[in-house]
């Protein structure tokens, strides 16, 4: 079989690797491979999608991805990249978690007849004895070499490191070696963030059993003008509907900045290279028929077909194309019976998720970046009438590309 290692090459995937050239003769036969998801909230979002891609790209060239959701080590919480310790969550929220990742994670996964394996750490982590893991485990590790990551360094001289905090490593370490004991799995995949992390558990599977595993992370993506990807004014952009709704998800890959339609054909759908090359060939008005393509292939992925179509006909009714539909567009319902003297603007902006806060809507206004229908909004105390609501609803706009439509209910 062709090595995934040149698959991954290919589509921007590889940022750093333990040893490139053992790796790619490894990947040239099946091998059992994970990534790790920590269940901090009900939903992943798209600043997890590159390793659930790497993963979903190499289980189609022949290899079993197995996807662990971090029960046990969100217990701990990992450090990487944060400036004070995270807020600690009951077992039952982090049980809640992952139920809901774990049907996110299966939109990418085939999880039939053991092609791709999911576990949970809390399986392993909480029984282990604690002097018998420092004997077995702690010996492997060098709080001089810890103290050299940065995450680590930057807490130590900051907010400060808690000691739980500082057994994370150990932990994500372990994880590796348990799964490289149970399952065979010699490779591990994440963000370039979590390089330290990663290299140490192929390092404690050689110290511990002589064996050889390999390490695999890639870039941390931002948009060409240097944004931080996933992020948008209002927020992360989640896989879960309840989150983000349909309509702003396929939005978001619609809004793709022209010089990143080729890189995020590459990073989030499955696309052959020739498709991507020549939709990432198009130019000026042509382009926006690559964002949509783009737009409608990852929410498929991720909402299914039906969704990926009514989030389409909604856009295109927004914006002018053929096909569309304002029924598909976002839409809050507004009880009759707070409508018997109207209702601010900065209301609607608020319950329709435009804004974050009343002030934040009326600073939204006064900038001159509300739309109700045809019409800018210029007073903050601008009211809608219940007549207004009740013939075809009312369509609000927020900046330039962010709508919500509102309607009376009962």
């Amino acid at each position: 079989m062709e090595s995934g290692f040149d698959l991954l090459v290919e589509r921007g995937f590889v940022y750093q690797s333990s040893n490139d050239q053992a790796l790619r003769a490894a990947l040239s036969r099946p091998i059992t491979l994970y990534c790790g998801y920590d269940p901090t909230a009900n939903s992943l979002t798209v600043g997890h999608l590159v390793p659930i891609m790497m993963l979903a790209h190499l289980q189609r060239a022949g290899h079993r991805p197995i996807a662990l959701v971090g029960g046990g080590t969100t217990m701990v919480g990992d450090p990487t990249g944060k400036t004070e310790a995270r807020q600690m969550m009951s077992l039952e929220q982090i049980a809640s978690n992952q139920e809901d990742i774990k049907g996110q994670l299966g939109r990418y996964l085939d999880f039939s007849e053991g092609r791709a394996l999911m576990v949970n750490n809390a399986d392993w982590l909480p029984g282990l004895k604690y002097i018998e893991f420092l004997r077995e485990i702690g010996r492997h590790f060098s709080v001089n070499q810890m103290l050299q990551h940065e995450t680590y360094r930057e807490r130590l001289q900051g907010s400060g490191l808690s000691f739980i905090e500082m057994n994370y490593v150990l932990l994500q370490a372990y994880d590796f070696l348990h799964l490289y004991r149970e399952y065979g799995c010699t490779l591990q995949v994440g963000g370039s963030d979590q390089w330290f992390n990663i290299l140490a558990g192929s390092e404690l599977i050689r110290r511990a059993d002589g064996g050889e595993a390999f390490a695999l992370v890639s870039p941390l993506i931002t948009t060409a003008s240097g944004a931080k990807m996933g992020k948008t004014e209002a927020g992360a952009v989640w896989l879960s509907a309840e989150r983000t709704s349909t309509y702003d998800f396929y939005q978001f890959w619609v809004n793709t900045e022209d010089a990143d339609v080729g890189r995020f054909l590459r990073f989030f759908t499955f696309l052959p290279e020739d498709e991507i090359k020549r939709l990432a060939a198009l130019e000026g008005a042509e382009l926006r028929s690559a964002k949509e393509i783009l737009a409608t292939e990852v929410t498929t992925i991720v909402h299914g077909q039906a969704a990926a179509d009514e989030a389409k006909q909604a856009a295109r009714a927004l914006f002018g194309g053929d096909g569309g539909s304002l029924e598909h567009v976002p839409t809050t319902t507004v009880p009759a019976d707070r409508l018997a003297d109207g209702i601010d603007v900065v209301e609607l902006l608020v319950l329709g998720a435009l804004a974050p806060s009343r002030g934040a809507a009326r600073r939204l206004i006064g900038q001159g970046g509300v739309t109700l229908g045809d019409h800018r909004v210029d007073a903050p105390d601008s009211r809608v009438t219940r007549d207004q609501l009740e013939r075809d609803g009312v369509l609000v706009r927020a900046g330039k590309k962010r709508f919500h439509r509102f309607v009376v209910g009962e």
